[in-house]
């Protein structure tokens, strides 16, 4: 069976985020997760999320200045990204958050990045300890974040193997490894033992999952016959009105 989560960043958007998340969960999503809540009251979130018994699966560390996209690979800022990664464990611990994902930033080809990530993970997979909860790390394509410290898999498996923290996993996005090279069953599989979420939306648009070059009703059942056990979180840019764009849901009834 496969479970979706609506990425709340994306889905019902225009709605405050305990409102969206009652819509995702009247229309039969599993579960959900989000970017940044942290100008919504945790209490209400977590009420609504204990109304509808959806779990949250994980929330961003904020990003930082504008086009920073993440504040944890950049040398010198050390002290703001373990601000901003303490707010994401302080705040995912209120409403019951699985994981954070740790945003890199915009620090590819900066000297010193690699080495300023892996210390900033070493502090957040300390707070997993702590709290529970889990640390994601996402690899963004070049083409919609060209500076992002990591592309693809590949990069992310490598930093999460040299970390060897068992409480950092990766986030791996479909639509950002299929714009990386595709093949994605292969390189999913490649790396299963290290992922931690899987993560979907149409290519090349990001638009609803049932359209681009991506058969998504093969794919998911595929990356599930892999080895992924969790729900599939479908991180999209609605054309419309979130709930006119849902047709797609029905590929994975069953």
């Amino acid at each position: 069976m496969i479970e979706l989560s609506a990425n709340l960043g994306f889905l019902w958007s225009e709605l405050s985020l305990p409102d969206a998340i009652r819509r995702a969960g009247a229309a039969g999503f599993a579960a959900v997760e989000c970017h940044w809540p942290y100008e919504t009251d945790a209490g209400a979130v977590a009420d609504a999320l204990a109304e509808t018994g959806l779990p949250m699966l994980s929330l961003n560390t904020r990003r930082g200045q504008p086009g920073e996209n993440g504040l944890a690979a950049l040398p010198g800022r050390e002290g703001e990204a373990r601000e901003a990664i303490g707010q994401a464990f302080e705040y995912g611990a209120r409403i019951g958050a699985r994981c954070v994902h740790v945003m890199a930033g915009a620090a590819r080809g900066q000297a010193g990045a690699e080495a300023t990530f892996l210390a900033n993970l070493a502090y957040a997979a300390d707070l997993a300890c702590d709290t529970g909860m889990g640390v994601l790390v996402e690899p963004l394509n070049r083409r919609d974040a060209p500076g992002y410290l990591h592309a693809t898999v590949e990069e992310a498996a490598a930093l999460v193997r040299q970390l060897a923290r068992p409480e950092v996993r990766i986030l791996f996005d479909c639509y950002h490894q299929q714009i990386m090279g595709g093949d994605l069953v292969t390189r999913f599989a490649a790396h299963k033992d290290l992922v931690g979420h899987v993560q979907f939306a149409a290519v090349p648009t990001r638009a609803e999952p049932d359209r681009g070059e991506v058969d998504y009703p093969w794919l998911l059942p595929a990356l599930q016959a892999a080895g992924y056990a969790g729900p599939f979180g479908a991180e999209y840019k609605p054309t419309g009105a979130t709930d006119d764009g849902l047709a797609w849901m029905r590929g994975f009834e069953g």
